[in-house]
């Protein structure tokens, strides 16, 4: 079995990283940049910014968050939000970041995915999902766009199907309902990725303990999870977290 993955993710709004539950009620906790530095000192494996407002307010991408990111870690990061062409992920990946990732944008305009992936490399592209649970859908699941503002017509487990087609090298999917609860991730939808598409999976939205994580892991098929809020508030270290881990006998890439 792999190494299974431990990503932080932080949400930047105005420059701050910022929470909320459920995709509402934000507050700022940090400066992204300190806070990026802070858990590639404590042996995290790999760091996502996502800039929650930038499609829903239709204006770019945060370059000088960025550049500013990978002059302090050596560890792969993604950058997502406000990502709309070729250009702007040329743009993020010249700045620093090794991976870029679409959500909205990829919905509005597919031949994103291919044109990125063809530009630069599968590897280099990931489709964000924010999924939220429906029975009305084939699989189950809906994807929701724009920051969970705007439902949509597309079914998750075919939307991510079709993105791998398309030359996504990594899907990462995050449950709505378990977004910023802390109660666990969503098993089943992460599962049914996992277990449908042939790249990567990685579980989002949910976790507030370390056991969520080998869950995930076991139950869901993940090959990564991200964290949030149970680091971001100091209630659990990265090292804590992959002790926990490698103790259920899940591998996992140990802290530097």
């Amino acid at each position: 079995m792999l190494e299974k993955r431990v990503i932080v993710c932080l949400d930047v709004r105005d420059g701050k990283t910022t929470k909320g539950v459920k995709f509402a009620g934000n507050v700022d906790i940090g400066d992204p940049v300190e806070m990026a530095a802070k858990y590639y000192e404590d042996g995290v494996d790999e760091l996502v910014f996502y800039d929650i407002t930038a499609s829903a307010e239709g204006r770019g991408i945060m370059i000088d968050v960025v550049r500013r990111v990978a002059e302090r870690i050596f560890i792969p990061f993604c950058v997502g939000g406000g990502i709309a062409s070729v250009d702007d992920m040329r743009a993020v990946l010249l700045a620093g970041a090794e991976k870029v990732s679409v959500n909205s944008q990829a919905v509005r305009n597919p031949s994103i995915i291919t044109d990125g992936a063809m530009r630069f490399g599968n590897q280099a592209i990931v489709l964000a999902m924010d999924a939220l649970a429906d029975p009305a859908m084939p699989s189950g699941y809906r994807v929701v766009i724009n920051g969970g503002r705007v439902p949509t017509e597309l079914d998750a487990l075919e939307w991510a199907c079709k993105a791998v087609d398309l030359g996504a090298g990594e899907i990462v999917v995050n449950s709505i309902d378990a977004d910023g609860t802390r109660d666990g991730y969503e098993l089943t939808v992460t599962r049914l990725l996992a277990d449908g598409v042939g790249v990567p999976v990685v579980a989002s939205g949910g976790a507030g303990v370390p056991q969520h994580l080998v869950d995930v892991f076991d139950h869901g098929h993940a090959d990564a999870a991200l964290v949030a809020s149970m680091v971001h508030y100091g209630d659990f270290s990265i090292e804590s977290i992959k002790k926990h881990v490698a103790a259920s006998g899940i591998p996992v890439r140990r802290s530097l």
